[in-house]
């Protein structure tokens, strides 16, 4: 099910959210719910923050082009990053239309749990770090616009509640 993906600002985006304590049949239900609503969207990562559920679940897909990769994690956390930074023009989809270049860790070392329950890590380089960066951030409460001054940062967020009161009214 394609679920309503939250517009900044909205509180529940700047909230730290809980670790999963079991894997139930509702985290299965949401993993895939996240998915199908980010292949929607179109997106590359969605963080279970921006679907209303303040659990630490992301799910994320980088792959353009080839067979997809689909990639859930459950209590993922950062356990290594490079000193060489990188930066890459990022979007959100809680923040439409909107791009601003960050600067983050090239490389990453991650864990977290899969959904079948067995412990992960991977090294993510490239997009993938980027993405799993900033998805990682969503469970912390933390949006990339939080990178920015303080003027391009408010600046973002007045046409977020502009578009948000435009929906509203069905504009």
């Amino acid at each position: 099910m394609i679920r309503t993906i939250l517009i900044h600002p909205d509180p529940r985006l700047k909230k730290s959210c809980d670790p999963v304590s079991e894997i139930t049949q509702e985290v299965h239900l949401l993993a895939a719910d996240m998915l199908e609503t980010m292949y929607d969207a179109p997106g590359i990562g969605l963080a279970a923050p921006q679907v209303g559920v303040m659990r630490r679940v992301l799910v994320m897909d980088c792959i353009k082009d080839g067979p997809p990769r689909p990639m859930v994690l459950i209590n993922p956390t950062v356990v290594w990053m490079s000193e060489d930074l990188t930066t890459y023009e990022e979007g959100c989809l809680s923040i439409p239309e909107q791009y601003a270049e960050v600067k983050r860790p090239a490389e990453v070392k991650v864990q977290w749990t899969a959904l079948d329950g067995s412990a992960q890590e991977e090294q993510f380089s490239g997009l993938w770090a980027t993405c799993v960066q900033h998805e990682i951030d969503h469970l912390d409460g933390k949006l990339f616009i939080d990178y920015l001054g303080p003027l391009k940062r408010q600046m973002i967020t007045r046409k977020m509640e502009k578009l948000k009161r435009e929906r509203a009214r069905g504009v």
